[in-house]
């Protein structure tokens, strides 16, 4: 068991993602998770990620704000306590359309 406190969590730059912060809560290096990680991210008015995919998987759970997820095929918002799961390979887009910062978690499973 490993307690992680926010206030000695480091941000780092998320590729492809702007007017954000994101900070790493729980991994390897963090906490010795081996099978997942887990990232808080806040995004600014306008800000969000490109559209991009990736080989793992992903859950995204919003704690505050709205954001907007857009794959191909359609557009999702998230609202706090909404959440959505990202398959492996599976394109997405995230934006922040409101005058508010948006918070939220990510979790994300290491490759094998």
């Amino acid at each position: 068991m490993k307690k992680v406190e926010l206030k000695d969590v480091k941000p780092y730059q998320a590729p492809k993602h702007f007017n954000m912060t994101a900070l790493r809560l729980h991994g390897k290096e963090e906490s010795g998770s081996k099978k997942f990680w887990m990232g808080l991210s806040h995004f600014l008015p306008g800000g969000g990620a490109e559209f991009d995919s990736t080989p793992t998987e992903k859950v995204y759970f919003v704690l505050d704000g709205e954001v907007t997820i857009k794959t191909k095929k359609e557009e999702i918002v998230l609202r706090p306590w909404d959440s959505i799961y990202i398959g492996p390979d599976e394109g997405r887009e995230i934006i922040n359309r409101t005058n508010k910062p948006a918070s939220m978690l990510v979790v994300i499973n290491y490759p094998d």
